[in-house]
């Protein structure tokens, strides 16, 4: 049973009303994770304008991150959504689970960003020094790495929101790691 209850269009400051209109052209219905974001004010808009930010990395690297950084918080919302997400960006089941993982056999540049995603969140920002040469080694820059950084902590952001209000997940569940082998 959720903690609180998802605010509907009605309920929330006009402003946000108008995010609500924009997200429902954009994506087809707000989702239930943004829409708690709005018992705020500011936080909806705040939250937006970091996820949708410039960045150097590509959509289909961001769902890396976000699979990998959502897996070790343990984030059953945002694990369905990145798990869709990533299907719409190209990956496979099999990768988006293995993804989850750190891991990303099937390309060595998104393993290493998958290694780095994974230690950042494990370790709290402390990375292990071998994961970040490795990174570099793999191809990526000091811009990336700066990047993936801060997009750990854009999806962290949403992880604990969840885990901290268990709004009702209005995406496909996501297979459970422990079902598979990976």
């Amino acid at each position: 049973m959720s903690k609180f209850k998802v605010p509907t269009r009605e309920e929330v400051s006009t402003k946000n009303q108008g995010i609500f209109d924009n997200l429902e052209k954009a994506v087809g219905f707000v989702p239930n994770l943004y829409a708690t974001y709005a018992h705020s004010e500011n936080a909806l808009e705040n939250y937006l304008n970091l996820s949708g930010a410039k960045t150097s990395l590509s959509n289909k690297e961001k769902e890396v991150v976000n699979l990998a950084v959502s897996q070790v918080n343990n984030c059953t919302y945002c694990l369905a959504a990145h798990t869709a997400m990533g299907k719409m960006n190209g990956f496979s089941d099999g990768e988006i689970l293995e993804l989850r993982t750190g891991k990303a056999s099937f390309n060595a540049k998104l393993n290493a960003l998958a290694a780095l995603a994974k230690n950042i969140t494990e370790n709290r920002g402390a990375t292990n020094t071998i994961v970040i040469d490795d990174f570099f080694n793999a191809g990526w820059t000091k811009e990336q790495l700066i990047d993936t950084v801060v997009l750990v902590g854009d999806k962290t952001i949403s992880n604990y929101i969840h885990k901290t209000t268990d709004v009702p997940v209005d995406f496909p569940a996501a297979q459970p790691l422990e079902a598979v082998e990976v």
